[in-house]
């Protein structure tokens, strides 16, 4: 059995009077493709937020590999790597793309200017940018961004292999793309599970049916704060969930509540 790497047990955050999750239990095993999906607004990008230690929950417990993680993520080290892919890329606009990339080693490493410039072109050839690590992000296309956040979420620091992120974790990371540059980024997000130092584990959230099916092994259907249905990517099609077939048919009658 695939050994679980992060569990949330009893999950619930509210923000004012909307309570976005509600007594969520979630398993994450090592190695696996996972994909929340769901209508928006129903706290998909909250979990992303609470697992990567970014957001703290107002009840329940998260353990990430058996460990009980108690605050923050600055208020101790996890026992893995959790990097994350924000949906806007969230790049420095006032560093070059090297800075950007390479911001954990100058923050947290003694490595030298040209030891760091090694590295960070290394992992921009990695997501297909080699060369351009002199440009600043407002030279960047959407898609270009986006993959230079990839390079940036999966650096590794040689003096500290615990910096090395095992979890990658994607909030919506081809939105607003068009259908070539999705594919671009979908084919990307695998290769980079392939990756042989770390990686290899990653949850995605997204709404593109094409990302969906392209780069999820496992899905979890969130609705109303709480998970209305799990199964493979390949039983989306054939589970009779009348949530999942709203969603994937994109029709406004139906249990889903269209929002105004």
């Amino acid at each position: 059995m695939a050994e679980p790497l992060i569990e949330l047990k009893g999950i619930s955050k509210t923000f004012g009077s909307n309570q976005v999750l509600d007594q969520v239990d979630l398993t994450i095993y090592r190695g696996e493709a996972l994909a929340i999906i769901g209508p928006s607004g129903t706290g998909k990008s909250t979990i992303l937020r609470i697992i990567a230690g970014l957001l703290l929950p107002d009840q329940g417990e998260i353990y990430i590999q058996g460990h009980r993680r108690q605050g923050l993520i600055e208020d101790a080290e996890d026992p893995i790597g959790i990097g994350m892919v924000f949906q806007q890329a969230a790049l420095f606009d006032s560093l070059t793309v090297q800075e950007n990339v390479g911001f954990l080693l100058y923050q947290r490493s003694h490595l030298s200017s040209a030891q760091i410039k090694e590295l960070v072109e290394h992992r921009l050839e990695m997501v297909g940018l080699p060369g351009i690590g002199d440009l600043y992000p407002a030279a960047l296309s959407g898609g270009m961004r986006k993959r230079v956040s990839f390079a940036r979420a999966i650096m590794a620091n040689p003096e500290n292999p615990r910096d090395t992120p095992e979890v990658l974790l994607y909030d919506e990371p081809t939105a607003g793309l068009d259908p070539i540059a999705s594919t671009v980024i979908e084919d990307l997000v695998r290769q980079l599970q392939r990756f042989e130092a770390g990686c290899g584990t990653y949850v995605m959230v997204t709404h593109q049916d094409s990302t969906i099916r392209r780069t999820a092994d496992r899905v979890i259907f969130l609705y109303q704060g709480k998970v209305q249905w799990e199964g493979s990517v390949n039983e989306i099609d054939t589970d009779d969930n009348p949530l999942l077939r709203q969603f994937f048919s994109g029709k406004v009658d139906g249990p889903i509540q269209v929002l105004g």
